[in-house]
Parts: structure tokens; sequence; C-alpha cells
């Protein structure tokens, strides 16, 4: 191990090349031929399967097992990319222990579900890796759509518009498509690129242009979008990072763990990314435990998630805590932070512990931390933006905002759950609303 250091205390190549390798392989390998019957065949095929009522996407669960069972799950993808075109993200990143598993009949009998998310993924996975695209635009209709953000909220958005004969054009600010996809996921949940090979394969479809460092408020405007298209799709998530207002936040080593996670998931060399000795993350949800977890892979020695409330309120499923807590992370609750100590540089992060309201108890900690990771939530940003609901974009129906001709969905939109699987569900909607006004007019 040739470990160099950053700063002190964070340093990169603290573990050789196999233990990373290890450590960042795939979460869940993929099924084989032989384990994907076996598992199809402990469905029961239910005619009110519930395991579709708690689909975001409302895929056809039982239809797309069955049809696993006879062999074809060519067919059992097509079942499931109608749906959801991300099916194949969808299945790698879904808290299915809180959706479809939650409620399969063989889980709440057995305590033991279908596991319907390898099958999904086993199913995508053979039609995508056959190059296949199973879907075919309709008559181009004339009408041109911008989608603000490739994310999966305007990619499912954009690729339902191409269905139905539209031309698409979506802007999204960062270097590559995907959004939080390919910038905001756990590495060992989608390895050897599949972020990039799943939009490469949606754009097969056709009629869709992708404009790469293209900002709403900086390089687009919305008033220049209305005067040019027809309709506008905004899905562009949340762009800003909430302050740690601790004093001292403002230190070497406090950072943000989306910009941590979207560097280690933009990394070609895994042993040149830093990590501290001592490291602690404040959040409770999946982006706390994903930086916490990838913390530990590359090599830190000491991993906390300190979250302000308890385990029962926080995001993160129990799953992805147990998790966290497999690969070493500890983590505390009901904690919230007062102050981070340290010379220019974090050297201890000062917490107090509080009461089941957020009340402060007087009883305080410190932790030692040469590395602190903020994943307390995310910001909207952008100008000239429809009426807010709080801090996001106010929508109606499916999707639509205040302004006419301007719909919006995913994290940007007030009324989701900040789930890959929840912003399909509403750009595919979103898309069909604005087919149906565009074919109106």
């Amino acid at each position: 191990m040739d470990a160099r250091t950053l700063k002190e205390g964070i340093v990169s190549g603290r573990l050789d090349p196999d233990a990373l390798s290890a450590g960042f392989a795939d979460l869940h390998a993929p099924l084989s031929d032989h384990e994907a019957l076996v598992a199809a065949d402990r469905c029961y095929f239910c005619h009110d399967a519930p395991c579709i009522t708690a689909c975001p996407t409302d895929i056809d669960i039982p239809l797309f097992i069955r049809q696993i069972t006879t062999g074809t799950p060519e067919a059992a993808a097509k079942t499931i990319l109608t749906q959801n075109i991300m099916g194949g993200m969808c299945a790698r990143v879904c808290p299915t222990e809180t959706l479809c598993e939650e409620v399969c009949v063989r889980e709440v009998a057995e305590g033991e579900p279908v596991q319907i998310g390898r099958l999904q993924r086993y199913a995508t996975d053979t039609l995508m890796a056959q190059g296949v695209h199973p879907f075919s635009r309709a008559a181009p209709t004339g009408k041109r759509i911008a989608v603000v953000g490739a994310g999966p909220a305007g990619l499912a958005c954009a690729h339902r518009l191409a269905m139905h004969g539209h031309d698409v054009v979506v802007f999204d600010a960062r270097p590559k498509a995907g959004g939080l996809n390919e910038y905001g996921i756990a590495a060992y949940k989608s390895t050897e690129d599949f972020a990039a090979r799943e939009v490469d394969w949606l754009l097969q479809i056709g009629g869709i242009e992708i404009r790469n460092g293209m900002s709403l408020g900086r390089e687009i405007r919305m008033a220049d979008l209305q005067d040019d298209y027809d309709a506008v799709f905004l899905g562009m998530g949340l762009g800003g990072v909430n302050a740690l207002t601790a004093p001292g936040a403002d230190k070497d080593g406090v950072l943000d763990a989306v910009g941590f996670i979207a560097d280690l998931r933009q990394a070609t060399d895994l042993g040149q990314l830093p990590v501290g000795r001592d490291v602690v993350v404040i959040g409770g949800g999946m982006t706390a435990v994903d930086a916490a977890v990838q913390s530990k892979l590359l090599g830190a020695l000491n991993v906390t998630i300190v979250y302000r409330r308890g385990r029962d309120r926080m995001n993160a499923s129990v799953w992805e805590q147990d998790l966290a807590a497999a690969k070493g992370v500890r983590i505390i609750t009901n904690a919230s932070p007062i102050a981070v100590h340290g010379n220019g540089t974090v050297r201890e992060i000062e917490f107090e512990f509080t009461d089941d309201d957020l009340n402060p108890t007087g009883q305080t900690f410190r932790l030692a931390a040469d590395q602190v990771f903020k994943a307390i939530g995310q910001t909207l940003t952008g100008e000239d933006l429809p009426d807010l609901d709080g801090r996001k974009i106010a929508v109606i129906g499916a999707g639509r905002t205040s302004v006419s001709g301007v719909w919006a969905g995913g994290d940007c939109a007030a009324g989701g759950d900040d789930l890959t699987v929840t912003a399909v569900a509403e750009g595919r909607d979103a898309a069909e609303d604005i087919h149906a006004a565009l074919m109106r007019a």
C-alpha cells in the first residue's frame, strides 16, 4: 500500500487495489438463468397483487415474473420498461425492501419475499445485452419540447415524448447525462458504467438531443425556452446543498456528501481518492449511508453517522442501516452538531443529544474527525421558476405548474419522495399529459 497524504489524516491509497475491487464489487450479483427460474417459481402470481400497488411505476410484477418462468425474459423486460423505462437502474437502487417486496405475500407469510428487484434486473439486463430497443417512435408531430435535467425524471419524460413522435431537447448542467443515477448513487450499487450504458440504450428511441453544460438561469433562461418550444418540462433535481450552521462549519475537511459521492462515481482509480482516518457523516438518508459506507470501503478506520432524530425517523431504510453497520459504520441518533473544532482544519466535531422533539438535553460529546460529510438535504436552484410549494416547485395533476405550458417532476417538484423510481413515474406521467395537451392545441 502506497498511501499519499493530501492533508493531515486525509490520504489516498489506504487500501490495495484488490481490497478496493472487492469492496466496490456489485452489491447484489446478477442472477443466473437457473437462479432466476428458481426465484420466479416462488411467486404466487396474485390476482390483486399488492406488489403492483406498492410500485410507484405500477409495473405488472406478477406478469413479468410469469414471463420469466416461461423462458421469455425479453418479454418480461418489455412489460417492465413499458411502465418504467429505467427499470434496469431501478432494479439496482430501488428500496424494494420498503416497496414491492415489503408487501409480497411471501414476505408477509414467510418472512422471505420473492426477489422482485433481482428478477427485474435479470429481465432488463437480458434485453439490454442484446442491444435491442423494444419501442419505436410514432409519426412525427412537428412539436418540440424542452426538458431541463437529464436525470431519471427528465429522461423518462423525454423517452415517452419521443415515443409519441415529438422532438425533444434535453438540457443538463453536468458534463454527462444521467443525473442522480450517474453522479449520486453508491458505486457498488451501479457497477460497470451501467448508468451511462442505460442512457445510451434509452436514446436509441431517436428524436432526443442532449445538450450538456447547460444550466437553467445561466446558459438557458425560462423565457427563451417558452418562446422556442411548444412545452417545457423541469426535471433538474436539486442543485444546492443545505448549509451546516454549526460554528466552525467552514473549516477545511468539512465537505458535501453529494460532491464526495459524485467524485467517487467519476473516478477512474479509486486508489487516488482521499479519505480521512476518522470520518463523520451528518444526516440520516440514503446519501448519508452511501457516503459512510464508501468511506469505509476506501479504508477509513472509524466512520460514524450522526442523525438528529431516532433510527425510526431515518430516511434510509432499515436494510440500508443494517448494511452500514455490517460494513463497520457506527450510527449515533438523537444528536445534533453544535460546533466544529480545529485550527483551520477540522479535528473534532461536537454534538448535543436531543429528545424526540429535537429539544437539546444539555448533554454533549465530541467525535474525532479529520473529514466531515454533510448529508443534510439539498435545495432547489434556478431563476424564473414557477410558483413554489415550500422549497420545491408546486405541481398539480401530472406535474402541471403555475405557468401554462410548463410541467415539473422529480426531486425539484413538491410531493415526491426523492426516489429514482418515483422520479421516473413523474416524468412519464408528465409526458403523457404534455402529449395530450399538445394534441388538443
